[in-house]
Parts: C-alpha cells; sequence; structure tokens
C-alpha cells in the first residue's frame, strides 16, 4: 500500500504536462472554429494563449522530470493545429481569400513549412545545441500573426485597408520561409546571462513586463515581429563579423 501512493503522485505528475499540452490543442481548435465564423479577435486570443500553454507543458515537464519522447510527439502534433493551421485558416479568412489561389497556397504553405519545421525540430532535439533555434519557431510564426490583426487598429483606416491586405500576403510567405531556413533565434533556454547579472536580468524583466502590459496589442506585435528579425539580423549580419574577427585572430597568431 505504500508504494502505491508514491506511484499514483508520479502518474500524476507525468499527466500533468500532457494536459497543459492537450489545453494548447483545445485553445488551437477553438482558434479555427472562431476564425472560420470570422471572430479573428477571439482567435487571436486562442492563439496567444496556446503559446502560454505550449511554453508552460515544457517547463512543467523539466521541472518534474518527466519529459518524454512521446510529450515530444504530442507537443509537435498540437503545435501544428494551434501555431500552424489556426493562423493559417484566420489569414485566409481575414484576408488572403482576397488573393484567389495565391493565397490559398500563402495560407497553405505556412501549414507545410510549419509540419517541416516541427519534424526538423524533432530529429535534431538530441544532436541539435540549446542555444538557438534552427529556423523561427513555429509559435513565434502563429503569434505574429495573432498579434498583426491585434495591432491594426493602431493603423489610419486608409493605410490600414490598403496596406494590410498585401502585408498579410507577404508575412505568410514570409514565415514559411524563416520556418524551414537555416536562419539561427534565440531560444532562450541557456540562462548563463542572468545567473552572471541576476539583478540586472530581474529589472530587465520588470521593464518589459510593464511596458507589454501598458499595451499589449501594440507592444505585442512589435515584440514578435522583433523577434522575428533578430534571427536575420544575427545570422545575416553578427555571425559574419564574428567569424571574420575569428578569422584574422587566426591569422595574426599563426
Amino acid at each position: 500500500m505504500d508504494n502505491e501512493a508514491p506511484r499514483s503522485a508520479r502518474k500524476g505528475v507525468y499527466i500533468l504536462p500532457n494536459m497543459l499540452t492537450v489545453a494548447s490543442l483545445f485553445c488551437g481548435f477553438m482558434g479555427i472554429l472562431w476564425a472560420i465564423e470570422g471572430r479573428f479577435d477571439l482567435t487571436s486570443l486562442a492563439i496567444l494563449a496556446s503559446c502560454l500553454f505550449d511554453g508552460l507543458d515544457g517547463k512543467v515537464a523539466r521541472l518534474t522530470g518527466t519529459s518524454s519522447d512521446f510529450g515530444v510527439q504530442l507537443d509537435s502534433l498540437c503545435d501544428l493545429v494551434a501555431f500552424g493551421v489556426a493562423p493559417a485558416i484566420m489569414l485566409y479568412q481575414w484576408e488572403l481569400h482576397a488573393f484567389g489561389r495565391l493565397g490559398i497556397m500563402a495560407s497553405f504553405l505556412m501549414v507545410a513549412c510549419g509540419a517541416l519545421r516541427l519534424a526538423r525540430f524533432n530529429v535534431q532535439t538530441a544532436t541539435g545545441g540549446k542555444k538557438f533555434f534552427v529556423g523561427l519557431p513555429i509559435p513565434a510564426a502563429g503569434c505574429t500573426v495573432a498579434t498583426l490583426f491585434l495591432f491594426t487598429p493602431y493603423l489610419p483606416d486608409d493605410i490600414s485597408q490598403a496596406v494590410i491586405p498585401k502585408a498579410c500576403l507577404v508575412l505568410a510567405y514570409l514565415l514559411s520561409f524563416l520556418m524551414v531556413s537555416r536562419v539561427r533565434y534565440a531560444s532562450f533556454k541557456e540562462f548563463g546571462l542572468i545567473k552572471a547579472h541576476p539583478f540586472r536580468a530581474m529589472v530587465t524583466a520588470i521593464l518589459l513586463f510593464v511596458l507589454v502590459a501598458s499595451e499589449p496589442k501594440l507592444l505585442g506585435f512589435l515584440f514578435f515581429f522583433g523577434y522575428m528579425l533578430s534571427g536575420l539580423v544575427y545570422t545575416f549580419l553578427i555571425l559574419p563579423r564574428r567569424s571574420r574577427l575569428l578569422r584574422e585572430s587566426l591569422q595574426e597568431l599563426s
């Protein structure tokens, strides 16, 4: 009897991260239904809620020591629904339907590239580094679409009507390309800088929280759009410069 209690408790802990993953899937499913109904504000919130649950399930699994291959595969399947299918349907119903076949292919490309991104991530999980993601993570792509809709009320009506449809089309192709690219994005899984400067990191986190909380619809989009651009800046500007400096240093030593 004494051994059954710890075993039951462990099973309960094991189920917890998977339940969070299923909660993310449910939010993605509701987002799809709301996108079909044209309730894009609720779809955006559902995608962002999925992102929250998606971030929690992995952390809970690591903290409780209940990470498993099953959880990794389940997480990827749920991510494809929440951050691939839901944003793609939302974009098509919102703006891309006006472009006909081009809009259909742009929406499908987001789903296809999202699936490829997740499949590559699952294969490279054991061998890849933890400091950077290779390709734009699919949750970031989905949240960029969600926050774009929430951001549009800040634009003047004439600019919004003229720019947003074409911007959505370009964004769909850009996000699709970035997900399957070799562009490196910070994963924020290594906390060496935080451990080295804990007080500064805490103050910075508080300031960012206050800023985003003050204008979440405005700064939320700027945050995800900035993250999307950060990979391009790091890969095509910072990395080549570091490589050049390293070669110059090696030449001086030799």
